[in-house]
């Protein structure tokens, strides 16, 4: 097998835990319309069974970290794909057993850790592994894989949905919509045996030979000799067995600005528009209930080819002017679905401010912040930062799903003022934020190897 084939499948088996990411999280979209009609859920519980898999995602993000470890990236992938399989097949078993919706959430709960554990390790595992020259679009592999999965599942809820009759649905359709991510999680579970360990994460252990031997088969030797000389000097330059300082001023301030960039993806509203795409088709937008799964899979396809995008631009343009690109995208996205329904116009013009937020969202924020989290952080410090940047992610994730339902019916968002515009206005602030901080604090890390980007830091 030669050195590229051998790069793209252990990276594409890697990314699978972003479709089950995708998958996991878009699964709630579909089948949350049907299940709140099941357990005839208000707006407040609504958020409680969507974003509840969002505080398992927070606390896989924490353990994360010390599992990165001690483990090392691939058997936490392998725990995660253990926890996926176990969400997807409980999630579906209180229809049978209960009407309450207790079992749902603590099964949306184990899916969370899961996506917690896989969302930091998939990335940073990629990232460590890939030549520096194409590390973005590898690492982009992952957020390409986010989208597939949301695709896969779109598809997967349509079909599901368009086979059942509605009652049939609310009574047991959404239940096969969560069995459904049995067989992702399972190939995924599987495929992990068969790839390597992450080669800086062994010379973190002291077993260079095994790292250097990896690094040959995906770098050649000569590259290899050189890689390994660079990660045992960056390891060196702060003795691994001295305890780092994380709160000395250099470490917490990079910490501080990754963590900053990973919240912010969150404000964008990405989600709100994809866990809650069928509740803004049908109440904001419009559309009959027999179009909502139709249009979330338009949102998806949108979603899938503007990543496409992503993938062949970011070690090309950059990072840092893809995020502007985008943002100026989304801004534009959202004024135009904030203005259709302050206006109370909407219409094509509505739908079309949609598909450009998320078009926008696909090409930047998406995987740009997901390169820059997995390749910004010092060796010596990789998996506790950016496991504290993936943990905020998941809390900001939490706090959006949460009060978005909450915001969309409230009475000074449905008032004549605002018209049940004022959450995509309130985005566009936070989007504006992001340029902002993108051009003060963001490296730009285009074609440097790790520890050339550690330089930057001068730690």
């Amino acid at each position: 097998m030669n050195k590229k084939t051998f790069l793209l499948l252990i990276t594409a088996v890697s990314a699978l835990g972003g479709l089950l990411f995708g998958y996991d999280t878009g699964v709630i979209n579909g089948a949350q319309f049907y299940l709140s009609k099941h357990f005839d859920l208000d707006s407040a519980m609504k958020g409680w069974v969507v974003g509840s898999a969002l505080l398992g995602c927070l606390v896989g993000a924490i353990a994360a970290g010390p599992l990165s470890i001690r483990f090392g990236r691939k058997y936490s992938l392998i725990i995660s794909a253990l926890l996926f399989s176990l969400s997807a097949f409980g999630s579906g078993l209180p229809s049978f057993f209960s009407e309450s919706v207790f079992l749902l959430v603590v099964f949306r709960i184990i899916g969370g850790l899961g996506i917690g554990i896989a969302s930091m390790n998939a990335p940073m595992y990629i990232a460590e592994i890939a030549p520096s020259d194409i590390r973005g679009k590898m690492v982009t592999y992952y957020q390409l894989a986010i989208v597939i999965g949301f695709f896969i599942v779109f598809l997967a809820t349509y079909f599901i949905g368009n086979n059942l009759s509605e009652a049939e649905n609310i009574a047991f359709g959404w239940k096969y919509m969560f069995w459904s991510e049995l067989i992702p999680s399972c190939l995924f579970f599987i495929l992990l045996f068969f790839v390597p360990k992450s080669p800086r994460w062994l010379a973190l252990k002291g077993n260079d030979t095994a790292a250097l031997e990896i690094l040959t088969k995906i770098h050649g030797a000569d590259q290899a000799n050189k890689e390994i000389v660079d990660i045992k000097n960056s390891l060196k330059t702060s003795d691994s067995k001295i305890k780092v300082n994380y709160f000395s001023k250099i470490i917490l301030g990079i910490i501080v600005i990754g963590t900053t960039l990973s919240v912010l993806q969150q404000f964008t509203g990405i989600n709100a528009v994809l866990y809650y795409g069928a509740d803004i088709f049908e109440k904001a937008l419009g559309f009959g209930k027999e179009d909502i799964l139709a249009q979330q899979i338009l949102l998806a396809l949108v979603n899938l080819l503007f990543t496409f995008v992503a993938m062949f631009t970011v070690d090309k343009f950059g990072r840092k002017p893809l995020i502007y690109i985008g943002s100026i995208g989304m801004i534009v996205g959202f004024l135009l679905l904030g203005i259709t329904l302050q206006q109370e116009s909407v219409g094509f013009l509505s739908l079309l401010g949609v598909l450009i937020f998320i078009a926008s969202f696909a090409l930047s924020m998406g995987p740009v912040v997901w390169v820059l989290l997995s390749e910004m952080f010092p060796n010596k410090i990789r998996s506790v930062a950016m496991s504290v940047a993936v943990a905020a992610q998941w809390a900001a994730n939490y706090v959006v799903s949460q009060s978005f339902p909450v915001v969309m019916d409230s009475d000074i968002n449905n008032g004549a003022t605002w018209n049940g515009s004022l959450p995509y206005f309130i985005f566009i602030a936070f989007i504006t934020i992001i340029m902002i901080v993108t051009y003060k604090y963001i490296p730009e890390t285009k074609g440097k190897s790790l520890e050339e980007i550690e330089q930057f830091w001068k730690v």
